[in-house]
This record gives structure tokens, C-alpha cells and sequence, in this order.
């Protein structure tokens, strides 16, 4: 197996089309994108902690 190739892909487009429409196809499209870009920010500052996580509670 190869992986997805051009015609499962524009079948797989087809189906996302008739699923949601095209009217809202843009907004799906940017929350991915903007969902993807926040998770790479995510991955990439993953080691560090908020500084005021650190800082104990006062009561």
C-alpha cells in the first residue's frame, strides 16, 4: 500500500462537500488550520511550564 493517492482524494474531498456543504467548507477549513497551528505551538513550547504554575498557592 502506497498511501492516498489523487483519486481517493478527490473522492474523500467529494464526500467532506456533500457532508458539510460549501457554504460551510471555509469555516472548517480555517479551524483546522488555526486547530493545526496551535498544536504545533503546543509541541514545540511542550517542556515548559507556565511561570505562575510554579509560584505556590496563597490562601
Amino acid at each position: 500500500m502506497s498511501g492516498i493517492g489523487a483519486p481517493e482524494l478527490i473522492i474523500l474531498l467529494l464526500i467532506v462537500l456533500l457532508l458539510f456543504g460549501g457554504a460551510r467548507l471555509p469555516k472548517l477549513a480555517r479551524s483546522i488550520g488555526q486547530a493545526s497551528k496551535e498544536f504545533k505551538e503546543g509541541v514545540n513550547h511542550g517542556g515548559k511550564d507556565d511561570p505562575d504554575e510554579d509560584k505556590p498557592a496563597t490562601p
